[in-house]
């Protein structure tokens, strides 16, 4: 697996759904020509009560999310501003497709669970300092804050996780043709 990435670290709780690549990643840094570049303009654009965008964000390494996750432009973009802000790990009851493949490609965890899961982990931990360690192998995420854990099951297509496991689609590419 890419040493790189790491799908374990302190969670961003994002309450909302239809959250779109343009809160993302605004439209106006698309003409930058390196990732970095874009990483200080991390949900610049997002409106999110309580949020508070320098603060929310510095230290996070994991987002959980609400529904549709992505939705809007197709850019690749999006997925790259997370990944320089060492975000590789994103959460949510379903993501936009193309969003959801982007983050793939570029080696990086877009995990879909249940909407009764999703309001569980708002209730029991978004007001709290919570952390998840990811298990790749086994499909499991233990998120813990305080004394409270709770181990989760999730699934990923074969595809996705060689995708994941080698790095993303270029690395699957050299290692396979």
């Amino acid at each position: 697996m890419d040493t790189e990435k790491n799908f374990n670290g302190k969670v961003l709780f994002l309450d909302r759904a239809d959250i779109n690549t343009d809160e993302i990643i605004a439209a106006k840094y698309l003409t930058e020509i390196t990732r970095e570049a874009l990483g200080p303009h991390l949900f610049e654009d997002l409106e999110l009560d309580g949020f508070r965008r320098q603060m929310d964000i510095a230290g996070k390494s994991v987002i959980i999310a609400r529904a549709n996750f992505g939705c809007g432009s197709s850019r690749e973009h999006a997925p790259w501003v997370l990944e320089v802000n060492g975000i590789h790990l994103v959460v949510a009851e379903s993501f936009a497709r193309i969003f959801r493949q982007n983050m793939f490609n570029c080696g990086m965890l877009a995990v879909e669970l249940p909407a009764a899961t999703i309001d569980r982990l708002f209730l029991g931990f978004a007001h709290r300092e919570t952390t998840i360690t990811t298990n790749l192998k086994q499909q499991v995420f233990k998120i813990a804050a305080g004394d409270q854990t709770e181990l989760i099951q999730f699934s990923l297509p074969e595809f996705a996780r060689a995708l994941v496991e080698t790095g993303g689609w270029v690395e699957y590419a050299d290692s396979h043709y």
